[in-house]
């Protein structure tokens, strides 16, 4: 393979700088697949260093929530059904609501939630701030409008001995309109557009951009970067996503989002020596935004299944449904049948 002087003296330039990164102990990848006949695909892997139990949630509309424990937190009540895929059955990871609204989100290093001017706005936890987006809004736009009010202080509770929710958030409807959340110092930054297909984690979006753009010009059917580092697996993914086939087959679609995604993923049981903390991919998980489906897959399960929303009662008044997933290792295709009625879950705030 040959490269240019100056290709090879940028790689030079940036080498040093790489050699003192160490590999990520949160690492995710989200990716947004646009077929034919509005047919848009959300596929992420959610990475760590250990196991996280998850679990799928169905939840209808009409059910009064709030924020956090305080009197004075957000409070409000769902208009639209959702599927919520809830970490230690205590926080809410991703989801998509009735009207294909989609969050995911991933880790960010250089996340900070707040600063004085938030301390006294109405308190927000983490664990239920993505059913807060899917609860209330339709639309990318819709979201982003709320969003940009900030009249909450988001917070959260560690997990896993300590570790610390630091997020951003990837936000797409069912037109492919997609936003980037983000907290920098205490203060909301969004990004959209339709052209935004992918996410992974640090560094923050501008700086990620920065660097993609750099790839862009030594051109992905030449050299893509290898390694599991987060704007590696950006660079890698963003390269394959836009050049795939388009189909408005669902099934392809889940397909070709699945093989995209896979480029990016941390192999199970992954491990570097004096590195212990690096991640490995848990579960990954798709949203056919146009078909309502919402697809679950555990790395060490045999099947990939999927919750189709539009079979679900999504009615005020009806129950919460819960999909056991240790319980569904061998199934495939949909996976309905399996759901039980089941108490909300508590979020851990």
């Amino acid at each position: 393979m040959k490269m240019n002087t100056r290709c090879i003296a940028a790689l030079a330039m940036m080498a040093p700088c790489l050699l003192h990164q160490s590999p990520e102990a949160g690492a995710c990848t989200r990716v947004l697949y646009e077929g034919d006949g509005d047919l848009y695909v959300v596929g992420r892997s959610l990475d760590w260093k250990t196991p996280i139990p998850t679990n799928v949630y169905i939840y209808p509309a009409g059910m009064a929530k709030q924020g956090n424990v305080q009197e004075n937190s957000v409070k409000w009540v769902s208009k639209y059904g959702a599927v919520y895929a809830v970490g230690y059955d205590a926080g809410i990871t991703e989801g998509m609501n009735e009207k294909g609204l989609t969050v995911n989100g991933l880790f960010c290093k250089g996340t900070v939630y707040s600063n004085p001017q938030t301390a006294d706005r109405s308190p927000m936890s983490l664990a239920v701030f993505v059913a807060w987006m899917l609860d209330n809004f339709a639309t990318t736009d819709e979201c982003v409008a709320a969003l940009q009010k900030h009249d909450f202080d988001i917070s959260g509770a560690t997990f896993d001995g300590g570790t610390v929710s630091t997020l951003h958030w990837g936000i797409t409807d069912a037109g492919g309109n997609t936003a980037i959340l983000e907290f920098d110092n205490g203060d909301i930054k969004i990004y959209q557009g339709k052209d935004i297909r992918t996410l992974t984690n640090d560094p923050q979006w501008p700086a990620m951009q920065a660097i993609n753009d750099y790839w862009k010009k030594v051109k992905g059917k030449d050299m893509l970067p290898g390694t599991v580092k987060s704007p590696d697996r950006f660079v890698r993914a963003d390269y394959y996503i836009r050049h795939v086939e388009k189909t408005a087959d669902p099934d392809l679609a889940v397909s070709i989002t699945e093989s995209v995604l896979r480029t990016a993923c941390v192999p199970y049981s992954y491990t570097v020596e004096d590195e212990p903390n690096v991640s490995s991919t848990q579960w990954i998980s798709f949203a056919n935004i146009r078909d309502k489906r919402y697809y679950f897959h555990p790395i060490t399960s045999l099947g990939l299944y999927y919750v189709d929303l539009n079979k679900c009662n999504l009615k005020p008044g009806a129950p919460v449904m819960k999909l056991e997933v240790a319980a569904v290792a061998r199934c495939t295709g949909e996976i309905n049948s399996h759901l039980k009625k089941s108490e909300p879950f508590q979020p851990m705030y």
